[in-house]
Order: structure tokens, then C-alpha cells, then sequence
């Protein structure tokens, strides 16, 4: 059993000049389609963005991660039920796709998709970061991407050659007992969590972050800085607002 290779990736956030080739992006999507998803639909997107305008225009999108103009791809997943329902209209069959479940549906295919996306990415030379705020910006994302009724982005990917100084993984995790449960759901008691994140909270990298956040904790970082409630509730009702088009 070889787990080394997943078990030392790491995200990569700054990249060299050199473009790995719109041929080989597209081919390594094409094998990714190869992932599992629901029923065969295969009712996945996946927008490829170079032209340095467009990635500009997603810059802010993202909120200004240098990587979305640094890599020469952003690569955003998307649902698709567009492409589907329009040919099920065509073969006489009724499309009833508009509905949560089958949202929730395309959304995990999506995700799946970009993820062996990545790791295809990764197996050929290339390094990637997901962007985890496609969703929060979903409605100008799509207006941007000029997507149809239908089509969700879900998640992005910046990819491309990693720069000489793009740090060596692994990243922090924290140890398999913390996501590991054999047969049901185990929950911890307070002194077990104390251990699960005994580590990452004193590494140098939390160390660093509750200080330039003058926090207490590393958990402070996330609910007051990263995360906070007041952020999430607004992005949640602009999501909503824009899924109400859809569902």
C-alpha cells in the first residue's frame, strides 16, 4: 500500500511563468470526467480561464488571492443541469431537475470531479489550490463566466507550474483518530479534543496567525477573523437569492 503521495500534497499558491499548455489542461479534464457521479448524468462544468482579463475580472471574486492572476488556469467546477435537461427536452423526456436533491447531487459530482481534477494535476508535475469562495460570490462568478440558468459554479482551481519557492508539503492535518469512526459516530470528550488539536494549535504557522489577529486562540482566528457569523449570514442570503432562480 503506497500512501506517500497523498499523504505529502500540498496546496500551491504561487507559480512559475511557464504555461503548462491549454492541451494539457484540457486533457487532464477529460480523464477527470472519468469520476464517479450520480446515475451517469455526468452533470458537471468546468470553465477554463486564462485570458488575463477575465481573470482579473475574477480577482476581486476570490477576494484578491494573488493565485487567481498569478496561475496561468483558474478552473471553475460547476452543476450543470442545463446541458442535461436541454437534452432530455430534446428526446421527448421531461426534466425535473429543479429542485434541491438534485442540486446537493451535482454539487458533490462537481466536487468530485474537481478533486480528481487536482490529483490528476499533481500526478503530471502541476500544483493547484482550491478556492473555496466560488460559492460565496456564486452570482457574479456566473455573471462573469456568462453562465446559464442551470449551471452553479461550485468551486475553484488555480493551477499551474509551481514557482522554485513554493513550500513543500505536507500540510498540517490533524491525526486520523479526529475523522476516523469504525461502525458510529463516537463523539470526543472535551480532553480528547484538547489532544486532536494539541498540535496545530502550537505550531509556528498558529502561532503567527493569533498573533497578527491579536486572538487569544487559534479558534478565535476562524469564528472572529476567517469565519465569522455576520460574514457567513450575508454571503448565505446573496446564495440563496441566487439559487431561488434555479430551484
Amino acid at each position: 500500500m503506497n500512501l506517500d503521495f497523498f499523504k505529502s500534497r500540498r496546496s500551491v499558491r504561487s507559480f512559475s511563468s511557464e504555461d503548462p499548455g491549454l492541451e494539457n489542461i484540457a486533457a487532464m479534464i477529460e480523464a477527470a470526467a472519468h469520476a464517479p457521479n450520480t446515475g451517469n448524468m455526468q452533470t458537471v462544468a468546468a470553465i477554463v480561464s486564462s485570458d488575463p482579463d477575465i481573470k482579473q475580472k475574477l480577482s476581486p471574486l476570490h477576494f484578491g488571492q494573488p493565485c487567481v492572476c498569478g496561475a496561468p488556469y483558474v478552473i471553475t467546477f460547476c452543476a450543470d443541469f442545463n446541458r442535461f435537461s436541454h437534452w432530455c427536452s430534446l428526446r421527448d423526456a421531461e426534466p425535473a431537475f429543479d429542485n434541491l436533491q438534485s442540486l446537493m447531487a451535482a454539487v458533490v459530482d462537481a466536487s468530485i470531479f474537481a478533486q480528481q481534477f487536482c490529483t490528476i494535476a499533481e500526478m503530471n508535475g502541476l500544483g493547484g489550490v482550491f478556492l473555496g469562495t466560488t460559492l460565496y460570490n456564486a452570482p457574479q462568478i456566473a455573471e462573469t463566466l456568462e453562465l446559464p440558468k442551470g449551471v452553479i459554479p461550485v468551486i475553484s482551481i488555480a493551477v499551474g507550474v509551481p514557482a522554485d519557492n513554493a513550500p513543500a508539503g505536507p500540510t498540517d492535518r490533524l491525526p486520523a483518530r479526529a475523522v476516523l469512526h469504525i461502525q458510529k459516530y463516537q463523539p470526543f470528550s472535551d480532553n480528547e479534543i484538547e489532544s486532536l488539536y494539541s498540535d496545530l494549535e502550537s505550531n509556528e504557522t498558529s502561532k503567527r496567525f493569533i498573533a497578527e489577529n491579536n486572538k487569544e486562540t487559534l479558534a478565535q482566528v476562524f469564528t472572529d477573523v476567517r469565519y465569522p457569523r455576520s460574514s457567513a449570514e450575508a454571503f448565505s442570503e446573496t446564495l440563496k437569492k441566487y439559487l431561488a432562480a434555479y430551484l
